[in-house]
């Protein structure tokens, strides 16, 4: 086992799957090492070969899913991935691409040092010069810093919601226009790099979006694609990814101890016949704010009569995109 997985994985703290998950990129260096331009059948017959879940990359370049349940610590295993790749590597490029804004802040938060989640805290090599945090609000003013650290590990956080606003209608994103500082566009100057490495957080929801097959021509070495979901929903239902190189589902995570076991409410003897799409989706709504409030208040009577602090709970509502 490479050395650096073993001390990546003590410094994080590393949970089992986290783990499994760095093992598996370590071997995948190693049967397929990522570089500029390589033969994707030959990398897809090398990989497919000891893991054959993994049937197509799905991309111009080599692909691969980790599939964790949500609750795992997905961020953390992008820090392990980033430590590792830099470490061992000497990989100093990596572009990491977010579904949409409340994700993209949290990222450059959790990438920022000296914040409470900061992911690469115990990576020592970090601690005495951290990665540079280049975002999609940034880069421009950062773009004539670039060649000042060329030995420097770099981390670009995008939010790809924004590139797919910018590429409606067949026009280009912002990140391509030319900069007077580089004396080309951020796009191409990113596309020229030896050792970009694209990573994907919560890569189900934008697989198929406009953005993505811009982003598709940064032409990195290697994307490492993360999500509990790993499926395109299409006008015939979901369909699998085929780059999936690990899953680790969530009645696994629940099994280990990861994950809480999840209280599934329902109501008895419902029948929604006569009722249009429309309506059992208000009643769904509904029902889930009044759970809520009665949630809101059982909470409440418990920490008083034991003293406790009052914990508030939320209700997330997931709306699918109808556009």
């Amino acid at each position: 086992m490479n050395r650096h997985v073993n001390a990546i994985s003590g410094r994080l703290s590393l949970r089992p799957p986290q783990r499994r998950s760095l093992e598996i990129l370590d071997r995948i260096t190693e049967i397929s090492p990522p570089k500029k331009d390589t033969d994707i059948q030959a990398a897809l017959a090398a990989i497919s070969s000891e893991f054959p879940s993994v049937t197509d990359f799905e991309r111009e370049f080599p692909s691969l899913c980790f599939a964790l349940a949500t609750g795992v610590g997905k961020t953390r295993l992008m820090g392990a991935f980033i430590s590792y790749l830099h470490l061992a590597h000497g990989f100093n490029n990596f572009f990491v691409l977010s579904p949409n804004l409340t994700i993209y802040n949290k990222l450059i938060a959790d990438f920022t040092p000296n914040t409470r989640k900061y992911v690469f805290t115990g990576i020592a090599e970090f601690a005495t010069e951290a990665p540079a945090l280049i975002t999609g609000d940034n880069y421009e003013g950062m773009a004539g810093t670039l060649f000042d650290q060329l030995h420097r590990c770099k981390i670009n956080v995008f939010n790809i919601s924004k590139i797919n606003s910018e590429v409606r209608g067949g026009k280009s994103p912002r990140i391509k226009r030319l900069s007077e500082y580089i004396g080309e566009s951020y796009f191409d100057y990113l596309a020229g790099l030896p050792d970009l490495v694209l990573i994907m957080d919560e890569s189900h929801r934008y697989r198929a979006s406009a953005g993505v097959r811009a982003i598709n021509e940064l032409k990195p070495i290697i994307g490492l694609e993360l999500t509990a979901t790993p499926l395109v929903e299409t006008a015939r239902g979901p369909v699998p990814f085929k780059n999936v190189i690990y899953d680790y589902a969530l009645g696994k995570a629940m099994e280990d101890g990861f994950v809480k076991e999840p209280a599934v409410v329902t109501r008895k003897n419902f029948n929604s016949a006569g009722m249009s799409r429309e309506e059992v989706e208000k009643l769904k709504l509904e029902d889930g704010v009044r759970l809520h409030e009665s949630v809101k208040v059982e909470l409440e009577t418990y920490a008083r009569e034991s003293a406790n602090e009052i914990v508030k709970p939320f209700l997330l509502v997931i709306a699918r995109d109808t556009t």
